[in-house]
C-alpha cells in the first residue's frame, strides 16, 4: 500500500461531492471543538473543572470534545466565559 499523508488523503476525498458535503456540515462543530480543547489545555484545567465553571457536567464537556453532541450557542458562550474567552461569531 502506498504511503499517503492525511492532508493528501483529505485533498483527494474533498474532490468527491458527497464527502465534501458531509465535511462542510461538520466543519463548524470541528472548529468549536478544537477551540474549546485548545483553550482548556492552555488554561491547564480538566474537563471536570471546566464543567463546574460552566455550570454543566464533565460528561457534557466530553461529548462536546468528542463531537457526539452539538452544543447550543448559550452553552458555548458559558464555556468560553469560563475559559476567560469571548465568543465571536462571524459570517464569511
Amino acid at each position: 500500500m502506498k504511503n499517503i499523508t492525511l492532508n493528501k488523503y483529505l485533498e483527494i476525498q474533498l474532490k468527491k461531492p458527497k464527502f465534501k458535503k458531509e465535511w462542510d456540515k461538520s466543519r463548524v462543530a470541528y472548529q468549536i471543538t478544537r477551540e474549546i480543547i485548545k483553550a482548556r489545555i492552555k488554561a491547564k484545567i480538566s474537563q471536570r473543572q471546566l464543567a463546574k465553571k460552566a455550570g454543566t457536567t464533565q460528561a457534557v464537556i466530553s461529548r462536546i470534545e468528542n463531537m457526539t453532541v452539538s452544543p447550543s450557542v448559550g452553552l458555548v458562550e458559558r464555556i468560553a466565559s469560563s475559559l476567560g474567552k469571548k465568543l465571536e461569531i462571524k459570517f464569511a
